[in-house]
């Protein structure tokens, strides 16, 4: 059956109500639970595919688009398990949790041009000595960082070293290889901009916030200059219902349903955070790095909304004729990617890196990827719902992974050679 991007939920990740009968779920399952999707209408007219296809072409590093190609079977087993790696958190967890099948597992990343190489710890870190890379982002930015500490943990096993920097130590981490003198730190943003809660009764998974689009959220912007290599992506947050502010202005909203407030769809602050993220990187004073932007992941909820029993079983990928990149996933991610391509432009006037992840048509194909209800322990009288928004570890989260490292390794041998060399 050809499962329609238009099938995906309305909802968000956030505290549940519970009745007398009902426990609360604990403090951190709701954390990594925060961002499940509120979607747009898809009624609404699609952009075209080749528009994706331009951006694949912009992709390219030495020759190959590795954005383009199609998941192949793979006998060989992951990098690490639930045993090998301490630092996966257990909403991601799915073996521990008794996932029954493994086919997700077999599964490699084939561009169309090239091989893609195995991902290579030790490599990993010696292009990262005496470094400091961060993640800026959504939980679901921290699963690629989580993914990356199991990689590399095969090889040295870093230190958690996060309150030496702060008191919140559930949001904004770092840990430290002391092998190879090489720091890796997330710094939680959401939005990238300064938001608050707006709803007069607090905060729950469809209260609306407010979003100021054209003042950079401090708790990341503060702290990125001391950072090599910056990671940044978002998305599941700006589908809830939000209140859009420029220069202190209401301009609109998403899904507020006010009177005499315009409904500019989620596209709006999406677009302008992502312009004001890539202004802060290339206008910040002391910030020599490199820029990685990654692209939106998509979720796969089937048979219902997200906290309707919405679930993802699948076993295996989608072929690319089960499923197109089409509708507001689409239109969601060329909003980003254009924001990106202007940024581009201007941080190479001023001599900075900015590359590009293209993992969203890649992700798309990888229903069978997500927990699902396997990222908990089957508890009575709980009240649970499926993840289909992040992703198992191991699983398609680690190929990332892979991508990253591939465009390190090539970007410091291109014409910015001299320049990633003084940053790598």
């Amino acid at each position: 059956m050809k499962f329609q991007t238009n099938e995906i939920l309305n909802g968000k990740y956030t505290t549940r109500k519970t009745t007398k009968s009902v426990f609360l779920v604990p403090f951190t399952l709701l954390l990594i639970m925060f961002p499940l999707i509120l979607m747009r209408n898809t009624d609404e007219p699609s952009p075209n595919m080749s528009s994706v296809q331009h951006m694949n072409n912009k992709t390219h590093t030495k020759g190959c688009d590795i954005f383009s190609g199609s998941w192949i079977p793979h006998s060989e087993g992951p990098y690490y398990n639930n045993e090998t790696c301490k630092w996966m958190i257990d909403e991601q967890n799915c073996m521990k949790f008794g996932r029954p099948d493994d086919e997700y597992l077999h599964w490699r990343w084939k561009p169309n041009e090239c091989e893609l190489p195995l991902f290579n710890a030790t490599q990993f870190l010696e292009i990262v000595r005496g470094k400091k890379m961060v993640f800026v982002g959504d939980s679901v930015g921290r699963n690629q960082l989580q993914s990356l500490l199991c990689l590399l943990s095969q090889v040295s096993q870093p230190e958690d070293v996060s309150h030496k920097y702060t008191t919140n130590v559930i949001y904004f981490k770092r840990y430290f290889f002391a092998d190879y003198n090489f720091t890796l730190g997330n710094l939680w943003s959401p939005y990238f901009v300064r938001s608050k809660d707006a709803d007069k009764n607090g905060h729950s998974y469809n209260s609306i916030m407010e979003l100021y689009v054209d003042e950079v959220d401090e708790a990341w912007s503060s702290q990125v200059e001391n950072f090599d290599i910056v990671i940044i992506s978002a998305g599941h947050w700006f589908f809830r219902p939000l209140l859009f502010y420029e220069k202190g202005k209401l301009v609109g909203c998403n899904k507020c349903g006010m009177e005499n407030v315009t409904d500019l769809a989620h596209y709006y602050g999406y677009k302008m955070a992502f312009r004001t993220a890539f202004k802060t990187l290339t206008n910040l004073e002391n910030f020599k790095g490199v820029t990685f932007f990654r692209t939106f992941s998509p979720s796969h909820f089937e048979n219902g909304d997200w906290n309707k029993g919405g679930n993802c079983v699948r076993k295996k990928p989608f072929s690319k004729e089960e499923m197109n990149l089409n509708g507001y996933i689409l239109e969601t991610y060329l909003t980003q990617v254009n924001e990106f391509k202007v940024a581009q432009e201007e941080a190479s006037k001023k001599g900075l890196k900015f590359l590009m992840l293209n993992t969203t048509e890649i992700m798309l194909l990888r229903p069978d990827g997500h927990p699902n209800n396997y990222g908990h322990a089957m508890v009575k009288n709980v009240t649970f719902y499926n993840d289909c928004v992040h992703w198992c570890l191991p699983g398609p989260v680690d190929t990332w992974n892979e991508l990253l490292l591939y465009m390190l390794k090539v970007q410091s041998h291109t014409s910015y050679g001299s320049k990633l060399e003084s940053v790598l």
